[in-house]
């Protein structure tokens, strides 16, 4: 979200220059920011508060809009320098100097603040949406209410929408204040409208991650705001008409709808946008709403929104590594909000909007991407040694492999696997660890390492999120396909299990984990995707179903196994993971001097555990049955080790998101599986 221009909407022509300001438009910013700041102080208090980011969108569109109608140019270069001039002036300062401090910040209590600083770097090019959209299902990326820059995702939308919209503007005529330009940009953009709405309604059926992140998905709620702009240029009669609704009317539609559930986000986005489209036309004079929205202090509030809302995300996450959030924590933390956007809008904010850096557009243009650039390099490269001024204890199951493109399924070579992706034992009679499948390989990945420190065990690891290992391809059968959306990741895992099996000694132990779950085997008709491989039916095949799919899996397992065996390894076959639905208490890595408060917020939720176990009995039965007929094969039970036996209970805190392992389970695990192999003498002590 940003404030797409600032309290002036400059209409200049051959004959006059005047200034029409809005100050309502700003109370609408301040109403939109503040119900976002509630719904990510507490969710339940005000479920749809989120949404207050899409008014920011139709307010976006609809400002820049008016900010470009009748603005003289001499040619397409001095309008789009002049465009590009004005929204770096407007944006970079303030985002640097929030990304380079927070970053500092996050460094301080997080233990392994990776993610977060990417997320940071790629903000300040305006892609940490793309980033967060790649990252979105990942298993090993951190909660996005401790990643302080999960929120500039906003801010990459509305950026890469200010690389199309003001070519449309010159393009289509309006920019050159041409007679039809007006007309050309209305039908134009009505029909990339139009186009982006269905692209949202149909992508957030299949792929949410991609409809809440993509521009192309978000594009209709910005255009609209620039439709509405020029409809009541040319369609006076409907402003007109719409000025008789009454406003609190309408703010109290959008207050309903912002108590929507998050699973009515469709209709939900669908009718602020209207709504909020609605206000703006009928927000007028002499109206109790347009008395609120006009009240000094409130359009103080939206002239600050910017600011206000980069800074609110950062001082909730970093109170969630620190203090947490509490019901005597929320003013302090609303002040530090408040004084820490006030203090950026009058150091930052506003002094390098309004002062000139260069005489020339284009050095300006060259400094705002020159310090960017400078600062995310920087942070980008600093994040190695954040560890240096960590105030808390280094997590100690860190270390080893930590080539990310080992987790994160890159294509290798056989050789580059070998040397990426392979820790050698400690001593030759030591056996290693081969590790090789989808996240619920990936979140092992700290086990295996400290199996690696604590006893010399050799580690051939390789992950890639979105097809489980050994897959129904492998079996041969013709009644399942692979569709490829990115990549073809059953043919990298493929190709990483024979480079480590050829490398592999005798005695070496081969680990199996996946996610176990119907959609792995072939239940979607249609490809269900966040840029993973999915495996679906083919139309002509509808004859099949999960016991189909369940047959040919296992099918894949057993040649499995056999090809290992005859190699002289052994194979360690993990039950499955205790998915767990439903909210997860925010557990962090360890309890720190700095985090008493907060490092688990929800110690007394507990799931039934006979729910969970009945769901996962085919699969568990099965894995069972082969490790008791062949003699090379042990059954790890982590479902027992998650989910006690004599307890009804699980345990929530081993998860962060229902599926993957957090870094308080990782340990829970770790004790439980060394002892799994100490006892069945496959590693020694």
């Amino acid at each position: 979200m940003s404030q797409s221009v600032g309290r002036e909407i400059v209409i200049e022509n051959n004959k006059s220059n005047l200034s029409h300001y809005r100050p309502e438009i700003d109370g609408l910013r301040a109403f939109a920011v503040v119900a976002v700041i509630i719904n990510h102080f507490n969710k339940d208090i005000l479920p749809g508060g989120y949404l207050g980011v899409d008014i920011f969108f139709v307010i976006s569109g609809y400002v820049i809009t008016s900010s470009l109608f009748g603005r003289p140019s001499k040619d397409f270069k001095h309008f789009i320098s002049g465009f590009y001039e004005r929204r770096i002036k407007r944006l970079i300062p303030v985002l640097v100097v929030f990304i380079v401090i927070t970053s500092v910040l996050v460094s301080l209590f997080d233990p392994d603040p990776q993610i977060a600083l990417r997320t940071g770097s790629a903000s300040l090019f305006g892609l940490s949406n793309l980033y967060l959209l790649k990252h979105s299902t990942d298993y090993f990326a951190q909660s996005t209410e401790l990643n302080p820059f999960v929120h500039t995702w906003s801010l990459g939308v509305e950026e890469q929408f200010y690389l199309l919209f003001p070519i449309l503007v010159w393009f289509t005529g309006f920019g050159k204040q041409s007679i039809k330009g007006s007309r050309n940009l209305f039908f134009w953009i009505g029909i990339l409208t139009t186009a982006s709405l269905a692209n949202f309604i149909y992508l957030y059926q299949i792929n949410q991650p991609a409809a809440y992140f993509l521009m192309p998905s978000r594009f209709w709620e910005m255009s609209a705001g620039c439709l509405l702009f020029i409809g009541f240029q040319k369609r006076t009669q409907i402003e007109r008409l719409l000025e008789h609704v009454p406003p609190l009317l309408v703010v109290a539609a959008i207050v309903t709808v912002m108590f929507f559930p998050v699973s009515a986000a469709v209709p939900a986005t669908i009718g602020i946008v209207i709504l909020t489209a609605v206000l703006i036309a009928c927000l007028k004079k002499g109206t109790s709403a347009y008395n609120f929205f006009t009240l000094e202090k409130v359009v103080y509030i939206g002239l600050i929104s910017y600011s206000l809302y980069l800074w609110h995300w950062s001082i909730l996450s970093i109170s969630r590594w620190t203090i947490g959030i509490h019901w005597w924590s929320i003013p302090i933390q609303f002040a530090a909000m408040l004084f820490a956007a006030i203090l950026s809008n009058n150091l930052i904010e506003k002094p390098f909007r309004y002062k000139r850096w260069s005489k020339s557009t284009g050095f300006t243009i060259a400094y705002g991407i020159g310090i960017a650039s400078m600062s995310a390099a920087s942070i980008y490269f600093s994040r190695n040694y954040s560890q240096l001024i960590f105030l808390g204890k280094v997590d100690p199951l860190w270390g080893g492999i930590s080539n990310e493109e080992c987790f994160s399924g890159k294509k290798f070579s056989r050789k580059e696997l070998i040397s990426s992706c392979t820790l050698p034992p400690k001593k030759k009679d030591i056996p290693s660890l081969i590790s090789i499948g989808d996240s619920q390989t990936g979140h092992l990945l700290s086990l295996l390492n400290r199996l690696n420190t604590e006893t010399g065990a050799g580690i051939m690891y390789y992950t890639h999120a979105g097809l489980n290992f050994p897959s129904i391809r492998e079996s041969g059968t013709n009644s399942f396909k692979t569709l490829e959306v990115f990549d073809d990741r059953y043919e990298r895992h493929l190709n990483a299990y024979k480079a480590f099996i050829d490398s592999a000694q005798e005695e070496d132990i081969l680990i199996l984990s996946s996610r176990f779950e119907k959609h792995y085997w072939g239940l979607y008709r249609k490809p269900i995707s966040n840029g993973e491989l999915r495996l679906y039916f083919d139309e002509s095949d509808q004859k099949y179903t999960f016991k189909d799919a369940f047959v040919a899996w296992k099918e894949s397992m057993n040649q499995l196994i056999i090809q290992a065996s005859q190699k002289g390894i052994r194979t360690v076959l993990f039950t499955s993971f205790p998915r767990i639905d439903g909210e997860i208490p925010k557990c962090l890595s360890d309890p720190q001097w700095f985090n008493n408060f907060s490092w688990c917020e929800d110690k007394t939720s507990v799931y039934f555990r006979d729910k969970i176990a009945s769901q996962a009995m085919p699969v568990n039965n099965f894995l069972r049955d082969l490790a008791t007929s062949n003699p090379s094969v042990y059954l790890f039970d982590q479902f027992n080790a998650l989910c006690p036996p004599l307890s009804d209970k699980c345990i929530p805190s081993y998860t962060h998101d229902g599926i993957h392992l957090s870094r308080i389970g990782n340990k829970k695990l770790y004790d439980e599986f060394s002892n799994f192999l100490f006892a069945n003498k496959l590693l020694s002590r």
